[in-house]
This record gives C-alpha cells, sequence and structure tokens, in this order.
C-alpha cells in the first residue's frame, strides 16, 4: 500500500470541519464535498471524465449540487467515489435555500419536466438539416448571383447558429439522458454539421457551468487580454499592468474585435489547439469530414477562393449571432472571484432571463430562459419556461434578483456593461499610474 493509499485509509472515517477541508485547495491536494461527504479527488481529477479543471473548481468547497446537476446516473457516479472517500464533515449547517432548490427539483421531477419531448428535437434537427440544404442548392438551381449567394450565406449562417443550440442540448446529456447516445449526436451535430470539437466544447462550456462568471475559472470571462467586466477585474488589471489594451474604448472597438471575429479567427485557432495539444484524433476526424463536404459541395461551384469568403462570411455572421445572445445573459451579471456561493445565488447571480415569445424561444435556441437551464442544465430546453415561475418564488423569498429583459434591452446592456467597466479601469490606471 502507497503512502497516500495508507493516508486515505487512516482518515476513511474521520471528521473534519469545513475549515480543515477548505484548506484542501492546491494543485496537489484537492479534497470536496458532496452531501457532508469529504473526497480526495488529487490524483482521480487527472482522469475524470468531464476533465481535470471542472472538478477541481471545486477544490475546498460543497460540490453537492454541481456534482447533482452535471451526472445523469447520480447514484452509479457515486460508486466511484467510494475508494476515494476520507471522512465526513461534522459543522455543516443546513441552509434553507439549499432544502428549497431540493425540493424544487423533486417538484421538477414530478412535473415530468427532465423528460424530452423527442418530436421536439428531431424537428429542430430536421430544420438545422433542411436549411443547410437550401444553402447548398440555392446556389445550385440558381448560380452564383449575388442574391443566391446572399440566401446561401443567410441559410448556412441561419443552420450554424440553429445547430449550435441543438447541439449544446446534446452536450448537455438534456435529450436522453443517455451518454452514449447524447454524445453520438453530439458528434454529429457539433462535429460533422458545425465543424468544431466535441471535446473542446465540453472542457470549455462545462467549467462555465460549474463557476459562471467567476474569474480564473469560467473561461467564458478570461478576456482580459481585449476586455475587462464586471467591477473586479478593471480594477486588478488596471493595478497591475501599466501597458495594456485601452479598455476605456472596449464599448467601441467590441463591435469589430467582438462579435465578427470571435468564431472565424478565435473559435478557429482554439479547437485546432485543443485537438492537438490534447491528441483528440476522433474529433480531428470529425471536424475535417466537415470541411471535406464543405469543400466537395462549394468549390466546384464557387472555386476555392469563393468558397473561402462564402465560409468566412458565414462564420462571421454565426458570430455575431451567437455573441449577442451568449453575452446578453452574462456579460451585465455579477463577475467576481470565487466566494464559494451557494449553487442557486451563484448561477442567478451570473445569469439573466430573456422575455419569452415564439421568436426569442427559436432565436435563442430557448437560452434566453438561461436562468433555469444553469440551474438545471439536463433539464430539456422546451420545459425550461415551466419551472420558471417556481424558481422566481424562491428568488422572492430569498431576496435574490431575478432578471427579466426584453431582447433589445439585453443586447444594449452588453455594451453599456463594457462602457462601466471601461471607464472603471480608466479612473484605476490613472490613479495607480499618474
Amino acid at each position: 500500500m502507497g503512502r497516500g493509499e495508507k493516508a486515505r485509509e487512516e482518515t476513511r472515517d474521520s471528521e473534519f470541519t469545513w475549515e480543515q477541508v477548505q484548506t484542501h485547495n492546491k494543485s496537489n491536494d484537492r479534497w470536496i464535498v458532496i452531501e457532508d461527504e469529504v473526497y480526495d479527488i488529487s490524483q482521480w481529477s487527472k482522469k475524470h471524465p468531464g476533465g481535470q479543471a471542472i472538478i477541481s473548481h471545486y477544490a475546498g468547497q460543497d460540490a453537492s449540487n454541481a456534482f447533482q446537476a452535471f451526472h445523469a446516473d447520480v447514484d452509479r457516479v457515486k460508486k466511484y467515489l467510494t475508494t476515494m472517500h476520507v471522512g465526513h464533515v461534522t459543522d455543516t449547517k443546513k441552509r434553507e435555500i439549499n432544502e428549497d432548490f431540493l425540493k424544487l427539483k423533486e417538484r421538477a421531477t414530478k412535473m415530468g419536466l427532465f423528460k424530452p419531448n423527442v418530436l421536439f428535437f428531431i424537428l429542430n434537427v430536421s430544420h438545422v438539416v433542411l436549411l443547410e440544404a437550401m444553402a447548398y442548392f440555392v446556389l445550385k438551381w440558381f448560380g452564383t448571383g449575388w442574391i443566391p449567394w446572399t440566401l446561401s450565406v443567410l441559410f448556412y449562417a441561419t443552420t450554424q447558429s440553429q445547430v449550435g443550440w441543438v447541439q449544446h442540448d446534446f452536450g448537455h446529456l438534456s435529450v436522453f439522458h443517455n451518454t452514449t447516445m447524447d454524445h453520438l449526436l453530439h458528434y454529429l451535430t457539433v462535429g460533422f454539421i458545425k465543424g468544431a470539437s466535441p471535446h473542446w466544447w465540453n472542457h470549455m462550456h462545462n467549467q462555465h457551468h460549474a463557476k459562471p462568471n467567476v474569474i480564473d475559472k469560467d473561461p467564458d470571462v478570461r478576456v482580459d487580454k481585449l476586455f475587462v467586466v464586471g467591477k473586479t477585474m478593471p480594477v486588478e488589471v488596471a493595478k497591475r499592468r501599466k501597458k495594456s489594451m485601452p479598455f476605456n474604448w472596449q464599448h467601441r472597438y467590441f463591435f469589430i474585435l467582438g462579435p465578427p471575429l470571435l468564431f472565424p479567427v478565435y473559435f478557429q485557432f482554439m479547437l485546432f489547439r485543443h485537438i492537438f495539444t490534447r491528441k483528440k484524433w476522433i474529433d480531428l476526424a470529425v471536424v475535417m469530414a466537415f470541411f471535406a463536404k464543405v469543400i466537395y459541395l462549394y468549390v466546384p461551384i464557387l472555386g476555392v477562393w469563393g468558397t473561402i469568403v462564402h465560409y468566412f462570411c458565414i462564420r462571421c455572421l454565426e458570430s455575431h449571432w451567437f455573441t449577442w445572445v451568449s453575452q446578453s445573459n452574462h456579460i451585465p451579471m455579477t463577475i467576481d472571484k470565487d466566494i464559494a456561493e451557494e449553487w442557486i445565488p451563484m448561477q442567478i447571480h451570473a445569469t439573466c432571463d430573456i422575455e419569452k415569445s415564439f421568436f426569442n424561444d427559436w432565436f435563442t435556441g430557448h437560452l434566453n430562459h438561461q436562468i433555469e437551464h444553469h440551474l438545471f442544465p439536463q433539464m430539456p430546453r422546451h420545459n425550461l419556461y415551466k419551472i420558471a415561475p417556481y424558481v422566481r418564488e424562491i428568488c422572492e423569498k430569498h431576496n435574490i434578483p431575478y432578471v427579466v429583459k426584453p431582447l433589445l434591452q439585453s443586447f444594449k446592456d452588453i455594451v453599456q456593461s463594457l462602457k462601466h467597466s471601461g471607464e472603471l479601469w480608466y479612473s484605476t490606471y490613472n490613479a495607480c499610474h499618474s
């Protein structure tokens, strides 16, 4: 028996205080707590199927609600934890908000809100396939004049945006609640239809859900090379750096560097970087199959350079669509360091909802119900609005702001929040370096 195994064996039935647990948050010493039981994940986190980062973000913290949210078969997964069990926490205080959340989840289960409508997802995938076919055949049938070319770009950009929402469902295991089936369809949608790496998407997006808007943990707010967001980041960057971007102008250059270039430049680079550094050769094969499809279909019609221009314009439009939708729910909300908040306040402080309508539901892939999606990431998106009134009740009871906005207002708030953060950076920078 190795020294580490012996130590775990000796402490397997030990009792710990939260103060003791919180000290185990180092890169080589990580403990998490699930339902008051303490687990040493120091070595196993490297083998975690969901990636090392997502589970490590909870080192020294209570991961109970996150554990429930990310695993479809909780009882089966718990069996793997037994070998890592080192004891239990003795000074846990039951918080009413957690009890209310458990009751809410039980209510959602009884209402059948975790059961997917198969027809809904069949129609969604079908409309994506139809849009992609229209993008090709409008050029095939009507030639490459500016009208059919423009229609083709619009159809294909809509295809890419809508398949982005559909793959999101499979990535969260919210369609089949079956790892094998959801992963298979995830590879088809995000890989072959969209041309991205499923493993890269999971790696990035699951971290975002685990710690939304948490600086140094949520990849979506690791933007301080180009932007500063929230109230904490602008001050820290201003104090730490003498040279940086002119962040007081970020609400203006956002229109140039943000929506237009996120997909065609940054994401294209990052997904291939992820594939090669992590040696995800299956992902590479699927992504290359996507590009082979594009070349086979469009080069005979548009030529090589025409296909490149066509593809870039599609990615640029898709990038606008995704950026405005995804950031509308998060950037104007609380962005701060990790303070180990409870699941409900952490998720709701970092998210907001957009008003429900048929168009908003379609345009955002039901991510206008972002609060509910973050609380229940495995709930099929067509049911999110049904749990919303009960989420609002909990928020009112515990005095947590439940924010719902019109779609256009949510877009305006992105720019306003960037402006405010930029001004905060500017005033702090001048005070520190003048």
